[in-house]
């Protein structure tokens, strides 16, 4: 298979090595800071403490550049993973996250980071960002992928396309959890309020609920005719991130109506899996789930409220963000095709999916739930 598209630095570069680890070395003899080897290599075991670390210290890193979320995806999907790294001198200069899927509906491409809203190359300068990203098109070729999918909120090579598709939403909380309430727009205040006082609803959270929260999110997937991921991802990121999550539900008449599996990372709360049944706008039992995590992310001393992506096209949940007082930044992912290839569609809007999409939330939710944990293994949203 051809080399995947990719535009060659303005130096360049002996490239000489295995799979597992490349050795690059520019030409001069006389080297600077900036043009020292760089060594690509794989990562182990006794690179991880240092991976997160870098990670952790790079403005751009992202709970789902860490290794938790590796080993969450591999326990969940089996996908090969080819987790990179840049050094120098014997430290982490950058990295490049990445797994291999074996799609059979989309074909062979790989993903940084599937699963995820965030991935693509974190790197101290864009000669180390284009070594890694060269590694990675060398893997996709041996590998015979025609696709490879960079989810880095902001481009970081000028030549290759950019996905206009995704928004992201993250507003900076309040310093003092009483103060939440207000802070939210007039209409979004009233309808948590009224969630509280005026329907009686009360918000628990526990470990305990998580197999409830997976429940009420596959309802709300089928009737929003999207694929569910399974119950077993969900048990794996909360064994990976164990003391970096919470989960909650809402409750109405002793019923659960609204569950939420939300992820803590750094000073950032990211509510990541919401569920809710049919009648959860009519008693805004969404509205009171975000403000009691929002409440309890400040009484915790977390500062930003990243409330995820959306589909520029998805107007229920673009505009509920919007609704509570979060506007869109635009989220610059980034892809590589093979000659000859395009982008594998993946959009949900598309008219190959309108069928599926309009028999999906007739279907029974035990049959949903099978196929779509099925599926996501080889659509990796």
């Amino acid at each position: 298979m051809p080399d995947l598209v990719h535009t060659d630095s303005a130096e360049r570069i002996a490239v000489t090595g295995t799979a597992d680890c490349d050795i690059i070395t520019p030409p001069s003899r006389r080297r600077s800071a900036s043009d020292r080897p760089i060594v690509v290599s794989l990562l182990t075991d006794s690179d991880r403490e240092t991976w997160d670390r870098y990670v952790r210290g790079h403005e751009q890193g992202t709970l789902f550049h860490t290794t938790a979320w590796h080993d969450a995806v591999s326990r969940s999907f089996g996908h090969e993973a080819y987790y990179l790294l840049a050094k120098s001198d014997n430290a982490i200069v950058g990295v490049l996250p990445a797994f291999f899927v074996a799609s059979r509906i989309l074909g062979r491409m790989l993903v940084s980071v599937p699963y995820g809203v965030g991935g693509g190359v974190l790197a101290a300068d864009a000669r180390i960002a284009r070594t890694l990203l060269d590694r990675l098109t060398s893997i996709g070729a041996e590998r015979s992928c025609g696709f490879i999918d960079l989810r880095s909120a902001h481009a970081t090579f000028p030549e290759l396309p950019v996905v206009d598709r995704y928004a992201g939403f993250e507003r900076v909380l309040p310093e003092q959890a009483e103060d939440v309430l207000a802070w939210l727009p007039r209409k979004a205040r009233a309808a948590a309020r009224n969630a509280r006082t005026k329907y009686g609803l009360s918000v628990e959270f526990g470990e305990e609920h998580l197999p409830t929260v997976w429940r009420l999110y596959t309802r709300s997937m089928r009737r929003l005719a999207s694929l569910n991921y399974p119950l077993h991802f969900f048990e794996s990121l909360a064994a990976c991130f164990p003391k970096h999550h919470w989960v909650c539900v809402v409750r109405r008449g002793g019923k659960p109506v609204a569950g939420l599996m939300t992820f803590l990372y750094q000073n950032r709360v990211l509510p990541y899996f919401f569920g809710a049944t049919e009648t959860v706008r009519r008693c805004g039992a969404g509205n009171l789930i975000y403000l009691s995590v929002m409440e309890r992310a400040v009484a915790a001393g977390y500062r930003v409220f990243d409330f995820g992506r959306s589909r520029r096209d998805n107007a229920g949940s673009f505009n509920f963000k919007r609704f509570c007082g979060f506007e869109p930044r635009p989220l610059e992912y980034q892809y590589l095709c093979a000659p000859g290839t395009r982008p594998p569609d993946t959009s949900p809007t598309s008219a190959r999916y309108a069928l599926a999409r309009r028999a999906w939330p007739l279907l029974p939710l035990a049959v949903t739930q099978r196929l779509g944990a099925w599926l996501t293994k080889h659509i990796p949203g």
